[in-house]
């Protein structure tokens, strides 16, 4: 197809649908890519904003490069394949065995890290490229405002449809026939090579879903094998051993650390049993035999629970005591009334984090000295708190400490075998009052010197210092120099031509910030849920919008005065603490937090669709915009220092800087 044919190709669609069109697809393919790699390569379990910078990176250089490829959504469809046979090839996933042997396809070794990120990288780069080129391509021919309204529209639709997919469990052979079909429909292939090259992701997904047998929950590809003779269960998610059912009778044979925490209560019976982690039942089993009259068995993942409640041996979720929940342990906490003789953290290991973004998982608002003492009260007199799992030993010292804070007395340690090296199978319990319990094993007792505990405002509970590991600060700094490398060299784009727009890069830098400081304000007060992540880009997509329909429709202040009701927003959201809302009722507590997300974030998309009006070259000013989102991602990071609470005042820096940069005139002309 002639370069010509390619620009008039899906031209019988108005300028404002192939822009919807293409923003929807955009969204589309970087939510799959994030799922898609993050479920094949276990690199990325902790690393999943990774994707999400190539994502950034990708989109602002496919802006910078406007018009300079003739036929941009061929060249992704290519790209697109070419990542997924990587993957395909190169998937990295851990063994059964105790040293978590990470392995290939086959089970050969697999590739290193250092190998396995920087193609990922530079894969999701190229695709979002090629989308985002043919995004630009329509964008810039028509008034910025309206394009920017139509592509945030296309954008939020996107971030609807896929998580509605997550929802309903939707395979990944949906995703691939959809974005297939989207490129067909916007590119009309007419050779039989093109049609190919378009048609091979969807065949790619297909035959991956197909070979992978697995079954997809909205935070992990759950992979499940058949019953073994006696009852067990195994269970991986994204290429990790997660979980296995196990009767009751082995629990008993091999005494398991189940039953540690009954151990302290002195034989008496326990009541009201809430299980934070209950996942295919194994602890629900436990509560049920040590005579539980009532268990809460809450979980956070619908198929792992799904899977327990089919094949668990003891069918522990089938009992009349037990009531389901699939909810986030420590919402569940702050929404419910009830009080217990015995609350459980049942292995609440996530193997995921919040959104993509930064280093929060899905467990961490679980350990916080707040959420503990939200344990407390809801314990009755004479109850107990328990904890297990794998630790290391600062980790281990850390929860310890933590318990120590919120209960004013240490728990007691039951110590089990050495795991996976320097991790200790371990078990923590505490009584309401300090002879709540009987101590059969040892108190815990502080190591030398401080142990950091985590907070609401810093849920880190991982991390043994307030710093940046320095894995991280590597890899950060080499993607921030590849990005500059990339502007320059493979975008053609000299600084002198950015200079101009150099305002809305810092915006682009604060509003990244700004969006994953309220995606964590949100988890914080209504769960790290999939639904409430998916509420909140999708709230955040709709403020953007009514920002831009409001700057189109209304005569607004000058661009000084809207930073100073920006600084003033901002200023109030830093002054309210997000955990000050926990004490309010759920719809006051709802109301509360919209407000105060809604206001920094409508202003600041007031900021700048005022500016981003007026600008010569929407594309290129679009582009360095992304591209300081990207940067942002990078110093997002930084909430492992400062926390939080404190990423208001990053924010708030740099539109500072943005508005010292903002142009006086009121037209741009590099």
């Amino acid at each position: 197809m002639s370069a010509t044919a390619v620009a008039t190709a899906g031209s019988r669609l108005s300028p404002r649908t192939r822009l919807f069109a293409l923003s929807f697809l955009m969204l589309f393919v970087e939510l799959l890519l994030m799922r898609w790699a993050a479920a094949n390569v276990i690199y990325l379990a902790y690393f999943t904003n990774f994707v999400l910078l190539a994502s950034f990176l990708g989109v602002g250089l496919g802006f910078l490069r406007r018009g300079k490829d003739p036929d941009p959504l061929l060249r992704a469809a290519i790209a697109l394949t070419v990542l997924l046979v990587f993957i395909a090839i190169f998937p990295v996933s851990a063994s059964r065995e105790g040293d978590r042997t990470l392995l290939g396809l086959f089970g050969s070794p697999a590739i290193p890290l250092w190998v396995s990120l920087p193609i990922i990288f530079v894969g999701v780069t190229a695709v979002l490229t090629c989308v985002a080129q043919a995004v630009a391509d329509i964008f810039g021919t028509m008034e910025p405002l309206d394009a920017y309204r139509f592509d945030i529209l296309g954008s939020l639709a996107g971030i609807t449809v896929f998580s509605a997919m997550s929802f309903a469990g939707v395979p990944p052979i949906v995703w691939g026939l959809l974005v297939s079909g989207g490129l067909w429909w916007l590119r009309r292939p007419e050779r039989w090579h093109d049609r190919l090259w378009i048609a091979l992701p969807a065949v790619l997904l297909v035959i991956g879903t197909v070979a992978g047998g697995a079954t997809w929950s909205p935070y992990y590809r759950v992979v499940h094998t058949d019953p073994d003779p006696e009852g067990r269960v195994r269970i991986t998610v994204n290429g990790l051993p997660h979980q296995a059912t196990v009767p009751m009778s082995q629990l008993i044979e091999t005494d398991a650390f189940y039953f540690d925490a009954y151990d302290h209560l002195g034989g008496r019976a326990v009541g009201d049993v809430l299980i934070v982690g209950a996942g295919n039942g194994n602890d629900v089993a436990v509560a049920l035999a040590k005579g539980a009259e009532h268990v809460d068995a809450v979980e956070i993942d619908p198929v792992i629970r799904a899977i327990g409640e089919r094949y668990h041996p003891q069918r522990p979720y089938q009992d009349p005591r037990v009531e389901p929940h699939v909810d986030d342990g420590r919402a569940f906490l702050e929404r419910t009334d009830e009080m217990y003789d015995l609350i459980l953290f049942a292995l609440p290991d996530s193997l995921t984090v919040v959104s993509g973004q930064g280093s929060l998982r899905l467990e961490s608002y679980l350990f916080t000295v707040e959420a503990l003492r939200e344990v407390r009260d809801h314990l009755n007199p004479g109850g107990a708190f328990s904890m297990y799992n794998y630790y290391r030993g600062d980790v281990f010292d850390r929860f310890a400490a933590t318990i120590t804070e919120a209960f004013g007395h240490p728990p007691c340690i039951d110590r089990r075998e050495e795991r996976d090296g320097p991790r200790h199978q371990a078990v923590l319990t505490v009584g309401r009052e300090a002879d709540d319990i009987g101590c059969t094993a040892e108190l815990w007792s502080p190591p030398e010197g401080s142990v950091l505990v985590a907070t609401d405002d810093h849920p880190f509970p991982y991390l043994e210092r307030r710093t940046i590991p320095g894995f991280y600060i590597l890899w950060l700094g080499l993607i921030v120099l590849a990005s500059v490398l990339a502007v320059r060299w493979f975008a053609g784009v000299r600084m002198g031509q950015l200079r101009p727009f150099l305002d809305l890069l810092f915006m682009g830098v604060a509003f990244l910030l700004l969006e994953a400081k309220y995606v964590v304000h949100f988890a914080l007060l209504f769960g790290t849920t999939w639904f409430v992540n998916a509420l909140v880009f999708a709230g955040i997509l709709l403020a953007v919008y009514l920002a831009i329909e409001v700057t189109r429709r209304f005569r607004l202040p000058r661009l000084p005065w809207l930073y100073a009701i920006l600084t003033v927003s901002l200023a109030l959201a830093y002054v309210v603490p997000t955990s000050s809302l926990l004490q309010l009722p759920t719809a006051p507590r709802f109301l509360v937090a919209v407000a105060l997300a809604f206001a920094p974030v409508f202003t600041a998309n007031l900021v700048f669709s005022t500016r981003f009006r007026e600008v010569a070259d929407s594309t290129v000013a679009f582009g360095a915009n992304l591209l300081g989102a990207m940067i942002g991602g990078v110093l997002e990071y930084a909430a492992i220092m400062v926390g939080y609470r404190n990423l208001v005042l990053l924010v708030a820096l740099a539109y500072l800087v943005a508005f010292l940069l903002r142009p006086r005139t009121a037209t741009l002309v590099e």
